[in-house]
């Protein structure tokens, strides 16, 4: 067989396809998870009913782990489309997207870069941190625009409540992603991108 004919051999069961089936399949899983995730509501600020905390990102998140930033926010933001549709909640299917952006992207991005534990929890905070600070920028647009009418609204809710509320939103999902990807790590991520180090 000449060289040639041996590249074109190659080429036919080369797989090109960025996500593959196993991904895939994974992916819909966490996805389906992450939407029956999203209706469990839990207030953690008194006195502020519309706060309420739902893990749906940490599998958006365990995603991103497994198959880098694009997977983890495609995970999220279709479970919250689908949260969306079911309650008919367009304005916070799109904040929860803004949310699954923030968190899922810096985490999951530098942990593609660098697949340590170590690395792993410094990009859960700076995700904290991002996801904080998207909160706060989407209740003061998207939230002024269609929820609250006015910036005088909420701009007091700012300090006592959004921004500790997001702090330990995202803790909490931190702590979970963690758990839940050292238990399902090694069945969801190929061998050679598995997480090294404790």
């Amino acid at each position: 067989m000449t060289e040639k004919a041996q590249r074109a051999q190659n080429l036919e069961f080369t797989n090109t396809n960025k996500w593959d089936t196993r991904q895939l399949v994974t992916m819909a899983l966490m996805c389906a998870i992450a939407a029956l995730l999203s209706f469990i509501q839990i207030p953690l600020i008194p006195g502020v009913t519309f706060l309420t905390y739902d893990p749906s990102l940490m599998p958006a998140m365990v995603c991103g782990f497994a198959f880098g930033p694009g997977a983890g926010i495609a995970v999220g933001a279709v479970a919250a489309v689908i949260h969306g549709l079911i309650l008919g909640e367009w304005v916070g299917s799109l904040m929860n997207i803004v949310a699954t952006l923030c968190f899922v992207w810096p985490a999951a991005a530098l942990y593609r870069r660098k697949r340590t534990f170590k690395q792993g929890v410094i990009g859960l905070v700076v995700s904290v941190l991002a996801a904080t600070v998207g909160a706060i920028a989407a209740n003061l647009t998207i939230g002024v625009l269609f929820w609250y009418g006015s910036v005088d609204v909420i701009l007091p809710m700012l300090l006592p409540a959004i921004v500790p509320f997001n702090l330990v939103k995202g803790t909490v999902n931190a702590v979970l992603t963690l758990i839940a990807y050292k238990a399902v790590s090694n069945l969801i991520t190929p061998k050679k991108s598995q997480v090294k180090g404790h």
